[in-house]
């Protein structure tokens, strides 16, 4: 009878590679998942343990050892979402799904009605929740704000120019935003007050003197739109502009202009810098400006960088970070308990959670609107089901070669 007993094990492993492959193929293309192989061991009898090795051992059949999982790399796949998020390299998000925490690799995310990140499950994705574009080190569900990025007012003006050294003098006369005679050139920069308006400040230049051994001096006026009614709309900063003879600008570089709004913003004191000026034989021109304010922006779209910072970009052309997130690795991934829905659990054999930025602690980086495929080989699946198959067929044909054998004695 050990003949049957030995075919029975061999049965019964061929069917659990059969379920394996057959489990494999199934989640061809669910976004994440990793394939397993079951891993067989021989069986002998303790019995038989001590025998000489001259007598020969004659073993009992088969037995599964493990079903392990192939955690390696799946191939990633744009979309058109850009909340999708693959990881590439080693780790696992983590996801707080029905209190519970989860971990997995399928990064197809959403929002859902509270702004909340979350998987096809309803799963909440964990990470670094930020606050006014600052991570505050928190570990929690991220949540994208849907409200409108509220104004900054502008306190700083950067202006680079070419002033050109070729340019009459004019004396004798202060600058007069309504007399262009009375300045060399002009140019208009937008500023914001603290409503979130939208301002235009006009910076006037007025070639004072010229001298070939100290330079060039250039008186700085301005004027803006939208001050308030019997407050200063113009002005001149009390610093000129100094060229040497080589046409560099010469410190102090920078002035302040104060002015109130009638929109009831609060008052603004903008610090005007000129740095990078020069004073050459060419035409004036603006180099660049910026200024670093803006008005209210309404959120427009968003984005994931490698290192897992979600970003919000505004209709304002502003941009602020979300939150980051954080993957999860384990010292023994085959350790890990499958749940279903695309989630697995730690267990001791796993070992700890440890959590990090992407890219760090032996940690991939994520690639955002895209997703990992699963990492089943659709070809070699095939083959080893027909592999599987025959040896479940050929087991069959033992116990059935067995039979005849008993039949044969029983006919005696």
């Amino acid at each position: 009878m050990g003949t049957f007993n030995t075919a029975l094990s061999g049965l019964q492993a061929a069917s659990t590679n059969l379920q394996v492959l057959g489990n494999n193929i199934s989640n061809a293309n669910t976004v994440g998942f990793k394939s397993s192989n079951a891993q067989f061991a021989d069986a002998y009898a303790a019995a038989m343990a001590n025998a000489a090795p001259t007598q020969g051992q004659v073993g009992i059949g088969t037995q599964v050892q493990t079903i392990a999982q192939q955690f390696t790399q799946g191939n990633i796949q744009t979309t058109s979402n850009p909340l999708d998020v693959a990881i590439n390299g080693n780790g696992f998000f983590q996801f707080n799904y029905n209190g519970a925490t989860v971990y997995g690799r399928n990064g197809q995310l959403q929002l859902n009605q509270n702004g909340v990140v979350v998987d096809g499950n309803g799963g909440e994705l964990v990470g670094i929740q930020a606050q006014n574009g600052k991570l505050t080190g928190a570990s929690g569900p991220l949540t994208i704000s849907q409200n409108a990025l509220p104004p900054q007012a502008s306190s700083g003006l950067s202006i680079g120019l070419n002033l050109d050294s070729t340019n009459t003098p004019i004396t004798g006369t202060a600058i007069n935003p309504n007399n262009p005679s009375t300045y060399n050139y002009s140019t208009t920069t937008t500023v914001y007050d603290s409503l979130g308006t939208s301002q235009l400040l006009t910076t006037y230049y007025q070639l004072s003197s010229a001298s070939p051994t100290s330079g060039q001096t250039w008186n700085v006026g301005y004027s803006a739109t939208g001050t308030a009614s019997g407050t200063a709309a113009s002005g001149t900063l009390t610093t000129p502009l100094q060229f040497n003879s080589s046409g560099q600008v010469q410190p102090p570089s920078s002035g302040t202009v104060s002015l109130q709004w009638a929109d009831g913003a609060a008052p603004s004191t903008l610090a005007v810098n000129f740095s990078g000026s020069t004073n050459y034989n060419s035409a004036n021109a603006v180099i660049n400006a910026s200024s670093n304010g803006y008005g209210t922006g309404q959120l427009s779209g968003l984005s994931i960088d490698p290192s897992g910072n979600i970003f919000a970009r505004y209709s304002n052309g502003q941009s602020q970070v979300m939150g980051q997130i954080t993957l999860t690795r384990f010292a023994n991934n085959n350790g890990l308990q499958n749940l279903g829905n695309n989630y697995l659990a730690p267990t001791y054999v796993s070992g700890q959670p440890l959590s990090g930025s992407p890219g760090s602690s032996n940690l991939g980086v994520l690639q955002s609107g895209a997703v990992e495929q699963s990492n089943v080989n659709l070809s070699q699946s095939l083959v080893n089901l027909i592999v599987a198959q025959q040896a479940y067929q050929a087991n069959a044909q033992t116990i059935k070669t067995q039979n005849a054998v008993v039949q044969t004695l029983l006919s005696l």
